[in-house]
């Protein structure tokens, strides 16, 4: 072999050896996101209106709104299943690929969860009703009343955090216009709920909030977690996580967020 025959062999396989490096790292990248992209999520939540509850045997709320723009930005097709807190809440912690929504980011779940974002605020307060108001200075004083919560849900968590008790101060059930039937029928006498949850369940009996309920303390800590929050379970891949992140960014950058929560005000 002369010699420029052979520069020209070494010269063609490092050729091929590049390329065949360069369409692996290709190949390997557009794995690595389409497996982001095409994961099969499963999508949890709650009866928790005007933020997720069924409508006419549909799944609709502002929350629920949200959750499917970011699904539809990042092309991924699933379906949304409501179901009591406690369980849903049970399938995200301990299930791969499991989306969950509407979540308070708390102290207590900060690394139970993979935190995507923020898609509604709220404001929390124990409630009294109108026809029996209680007064509270502290958290303290609600200690010598019957609470009313919702199993696992987070007013329940922070409740029992601070050393209330199911079955001594807190009543625990597992859908939340059921713990405003027994403040209204004195089963209770007080109730622990976000504002827009507490006046859609009182409007949806024909009451006035104004007139029924009485925001006896305000829970500022909670609202101080930011609001209601999607997060899906430790065993979802970072780079499934990063997408949807990204996708939330995207919807509230481009006016769809907006147009969402205007709708629901």
């Amino acid at each position: 072999m002369t010699l420029h025959s052979l520069i020209h062999s070494l010269g063609s396989a490092l050729c091929m050896a590049l390329l065949l490096c360069m369409g692996t790292g290709a190949s390997g990248a557009e794995s690595i996101n389409s497996d982001a992209l095409h994961a099969e999520i499963h999508v949890v939540t709650e009866e928790l209106p005007p933020y997720n509850m069924t409508r006419d045997g549909v799944l609709t709320g502002m929350s629920t709104e949200v959750v499917q723009a970011v699904l539809k930005e990042v092309n991924v097709q699933a379906s949304i299943q409501s179901m009591p807190w406690a369980r849903a809440y049970d399938l995200a912690l301990h299930t791969p690929n499991v989306l969950i929504y509407s979540i308070t980011r708390t102290a207590e779940r900060e690394h139970l969860f993979k935190w995507v974002g923020t898609i509604a605020a709220s404001r929390w307060f124990l409630y009294s009703s109108a026809s029996h108001p209680v007064t509270l200075l502290s958290l303290d004083d609600a200690r010598d009343w019957q609470t009313a919560t919702v199993n696992e849900d987070v007013g329940e968590q922070y409740l029992m955090a601070r050393a209330f008790e199911i079955g001594h101060q807190l009543q625990s059930s597992n859908r939340y216009e059921f713990n405003y039937q027994k403040l209204q029928t004195g089963h209770v006498d007080l109730w622990i709920s976000d504002e827009l949850n507490a006046y859609y369940l009182a409007r949806q009996v024909g009451d006035d909030p104004a007139r029924t309920l009485v925001q006896s303390l305000r829970v500022k800590e909670l609202e101080e977690a930011g609001g209601f929050n999607m997060a899906l379970s430790t065993g979802t891949p970072d780079a499934t996580v990063q997408l949807f992140q990204k996708a939330l960014e995207t919807i509230r950058a481009n006016g769809t967020y907006d147009a969402i929560a205007r709708k629901w005000q």
